[in-house]
């Protein structure tokens, strides 16, 4: 059975939507309506990151705060996430 597709925000095309709602509340809803199953890949692996450079705990409230405003700012708005003490590969 094909996935059904959605107008993802972040890649700005067609895209594969995820299987089910992965964040809880409004925004949640809105990032399951938006954002394609590739796009939420690409942001776990940049909140991956700045959990392990920043040392942070998903435990922590502030912490949970900070993540979900990168998110934001990733996702919706096309900024893109400066990570302290990262450098790609080849670089």
């Amino acid at each position: 059975m094909k996935k059904p597709l959605i107008f993802c925000q972040f890649l700005k095309k067609e895209a594969e939507q995820q299987d089910f709602q992965l964040y809880p509340g409004e925004l949640g809803k809105r990032i399951y309506n938006e954002i394609s199953k590739e796009a939420w890949s690409q942001w776990m692996a940049k909140q991956t990151m700045l959990i392990n450079e920043n040392k942070l705990s998903t435990m922590n409230t502030e912490h949970r705060q900070f993540l979900e405003q990168k998110m934001i700012n990733f996702l919706f708005e096309g900024k893109d996430i400066d990570i302290a003490g990262y450098t790609p590969s080849g670089q």
